[in-house]
This record gives structure tokens, C-alpha cells and sequence, in this order.
């Protein structure tokens, strides 16, 4: 079993880890709305780099309320012709994912940066979308809860705590634990480039009521640490696929 997330548009990567044989679950982002490094990504061929990279800054610094202001200035009087061109690059992005996942058993959940329905919509025979849900996989009961904690740009991929905590509620005890949000552990939600801290206080408390052998998640890209033990529950992350471009194996 091979686990990714944070794919961000790394399409052949994808492919390749789809190929190798064995079940694979992707844990959300896998579209390219902002690449941090390079500011490629659908946000700057809509707006430009240079909007993205103000906008971007304004987040790090946590000026929420501006970088929503400046969100709106750059969308004013063009919402329709944006809203369609958004739409255009989303749909192409999933049809790439799917063209990668086709032929392989894979298990897909959304991330912050993903419209959930229309990755569902659009996943190839024999993928299957998987939120809040169990499913078993070779021998495994694999508790699955998807989205992003974090502020609301009105991001269809962002889900609020107490959502979070309602879905893996629902799923009762389970060999291991895959969402895309990190728990609320500070060496593994705290993001030492971004200088953020990305985390789920329901995820961890899951984890540590519930003490699956394994907790696999993705959303922070350059953690503090990619593992750490909560109690006898393994956790890990298990992206930055797009910079890495490795699928982790279960074990």
C-alpha cells in the first residue's frame, strides 16, 4: 500500500506511483492553485505571479483581511470571466489526475486547495472518493477524513473543526488514520519555511482517544518533522509529493 498528498499538479509523478501495482491512497491537493517557491500554479495564470506573490506575502504575515481585500480588487468587474477561466483550469487539472490514476486501485480524499465534488465527479473507473468514511484495504480498516483547517477564503477544500471532528467520529476504531490535515503536534504541524502552523485539534484528539497504529496526512510541506509517535499511533507525513515526487509505503 502507497500513501501521497500534496500532489500539486505532479501529474507523471502521480503516474508512476499509480503504476507500481499496489493500492494507493492520496490524501487531497492535488491540484496546483499556488506553488510557494515558484508562484506557478491556476491562481497566476488567472492573476498573474506578481498578484499571487503580494497576496502570498500578506498570508505569511498573517494579514488575512488584507490578502482577502486584495483577492477581491483583482477579481472586481471580472468575477463571471475569472470564475469560468477558474473553473476551465480546475476541470483540466482533475482530467490529468484521473488520466494518471486510471487502471490503479486508489482511495482519494480532498485537501484544502480541492473542489471536493468535482474530484469526485471526475476520478477514473476504479478510483474511489473517500471522506468520513472506512474503507478496508488488504486487511487494514483505513479511517479516511478529508480537508483543511485553516482561514476561509471561501475555499470549498477548507472544513471547520467541528466538521473534522464530526466525520472521524463516525468512523470508530480503525487500523490507521488517513486525513489530509496534520494533528495538532507541533513538531509536525509547524511549517519552517512558511513559518506557519497548519493543524487539526480534532484530528489529534482522534488520534489520541482513538490510537490507530498509523496516522497519514499531508498539507504542511516542510514540517519540522516528517514522523513522530503519539502515544503507540505512528504519525506521518506523507507529502510534499510535488516536491518530492516519492510515495511513501505503508509499514
Amino acid at each position: 500500500m502507497l500513501l501521497v498528498s500534496d500532489v500539486h499538479g505532479a501529474w507523471p509523478a502521480l503516474r508512476a506511483a499509480a503504476s507500481q501495482g499496489e493500492p494507493l491512497l492520496v490524501l487531497g491537493d492535488l491540484v496546483n492553485l499556488v506553488d510557494y517557491r515558484t508562484m506557478d500554479g491556476i491562481m497566476s495564470q488567472i492573476y498573474g505571479k506578481e498578484m499571487v506573490a503580494e497576496v502570498s506575502h500578506l498570508r505569511a504575515s498573517g494579514e488575512y483581511r488584507a490578502a482577502r481585500a486584495r483577492w477581491r480588487k483583482a477579481r472586481s468587474g471580472r468575477e463571471d470571466e475569472i470564475d469560468l477561466r477558474f473553473r476551465a483550469l480546475l476541470e483540466d487539472s482533475y482530467r490529468q489526475a484521473a488520466a494518471a490514476l486510471a487502471g490503479c486501485e486508489a482511495y482519494v480524499t480532498y485537501g484544502n486547495v480541492d473542489t471536493p465534488d468535482l474530484l469526485a465527479a471526475m476520478l477514473p473507473e476504479g478510483a474511489r472518493f473517500v471522506d468520513g468514511d472506512v474503507v478496508e484495504v488488504e486487511g487494514l480498516r483505513i479511517g479516511v477524513a478529508g480537508g483543511g483547517i485553516g482561514p476561509d477564503f471561501g475555499a470549498p477544500g477548507i472544513v471547520t473543526e467541528e466538521q473534522m471532528a464530526s466525520k472521524l467520529a463516525g468512523l470508530g476504531d480503525v487500523d490507521i488514520l488517513c486525513t489530509h490535515a496534520a494533528p495538532a503536534v507541533r513538531q509536525l504541524s509547524n511549517d519552517v519555511v512558511a513559518g506557519a502552523s497548519k493543524h487539526s485539534e480534532a484530528v489529534h484528539q482522534f488520534v489520541v482517544d482513538r490510537q490507530p497504529t498509523h496516522h497519514y496526512f499531508g498539507d504542511v510541506h516542510q514540517p519540522q518533522a516528517t514522523t513522530w509517535r503519539v502515544g503507540r499511533t505512528w504519525c506521518r507525513n506523507v507529502g510534499y509529493f510535488r516536491a518530492t515526487g516519492r510515495p511513501v509505503r505503508h509499514g
